[in-house]
């Protein structure tokens, strides 16, 4: 028992300052700890999650003898009220059944999920909110919306949207603990840390 409250403490003293701060402190700008924050965690910010997910972009889908699509990198914003995030991406529509290039706009937003396997926090639960493209035909824009939710599932569901790495894991393994809830906030994602199953 002593051991455990041992090395509890040293996992606050360790990461309690740090970017990926585990255990229960003040936030940066003086409000107080939410609940969730008042147990073991870690954070994942905004600036990480943008950075992988561009790795990812852009995409390009084909619809054979109509038109190519291209999606650009998406725009995330967080949802802490719905605990959800947001992502807005241009679309190029090109090709064939078009006279010139196209430019539109797709909305998404999604949960997370942790994916045990490799360490990944995932893009989960997918719901399209709208496809824009103002300079296209009505009848154009119809086929693209029939597009529109296949195509917002390859670019984005499960998609990995940061990894954990053993040494973000390395203290709260020592613990026998492992990632549980995620909470979206106001900069980035709340991971909860709870006890591992035996």
């Amino acid at each position: 028992m002593h051991r455990r409250l041992f090395l509890f403490t040293l996992l606050l003293l360790a990461q309690g300052a740090g970017a990926q701060a585990v255990g229960s402190h003040n936030d940066s700008d003086g409000t107080n700890a939410t609940e969730s924050e008042t147990q073991p965690h870690t954070r994942v910010s905004l600036q990480q999650i943008q950075a992988a997910l561009a790795l990812r972009f852009p995409l390009r889908y084909p619809v054979p003898g109509l038109l190519d699509l291209a999606v650009d990198t998406p725009r995330l914003q967080l949802l802490p009220a719905q605990n959800r995030i947001s992502a807005t991406m241009d679309v190029q529509a090109a090709g064939p059944a078009l006279q010139r290039s196209h430019q539109g706009l797709l909305e998404v937003d999604f949960a997370l999920r942790y994916e045990p396997a490799d360490r990944s926090i995932r893009a989960h639960q997918l719901r399209l909110r709208r496809m824009l493209f103002p300079t296209l035909q009505p009848g154009v824009v119809a086929l693209l919306n029939g597009y529109a939710p296949a195509l917002a599932e390859q670019s984005l569901l499960e998609v990995v949207l940061h990894r954990l790495s053993p040494k973000d894991l390395a203290l709260a393994d020592v613990l026998g603990l492992q990632p549980g809830s995620i909470t979206v906030t106001d900069t980035g994602l709340l991971i909860g840390l709870v006890s591992k199953p035996l």
